[in-house]
């Protein structure tokens, strides 16, 4: 079953959890229920229900004190344009860049490029 099958088949409160989580980009459980204003039980059950059709993934995290899980999205569903310049990915991933540096100025050289060229 492909992915947008699978989406058409959950229910109305899972699509707005999986929702939710795209356009936070990434989402503390103990905000998750109460941004769907639904209390914690049926949040969790939401949550557990997309863990186990693959639609996010959860990790242990601390939050305002208090143990909880941070609800994201799995890597083949997140975007990464925004690091992207042409075929350049941002120098600040993965190295030890300053913005003044030579392969700084030309990742923003290409979005320069990049945003004459869409006009």
């Amino acid at each position: 079953m492909s992915m947008a099958t699978a989406e058409e088949d959950l229910s109305a409160d899972e699509r707005a959890g999986l929702a939710l989580v795209r356009e936070s980009g990434g989402i503390h459980q103990s905000d998750f229920w109460k941004e769907l204003d639904v209390n914690s039980r049926k949040g969790s059950r939401i949550v557990e229900s997309l863990l186990e059709k693959g639609f996010v993934e959860r990790e242990d995290t601390v939050y305002n004190g208090h143990n909880t899980y941070y609800i994201t999205l799995p890597a083949r569903d997140r975007d990464f344009s925004l690091l992207l310049a042409g075929d350049m990915l941002s120098p600040f991933i993965g190295d030890d860049i300053t913005p003044r540096s030579d392969s700084f100025s030309r990742w923003i050289m290409n979005l320069a490029y990049e945003e004459y060229n869409d006009i």
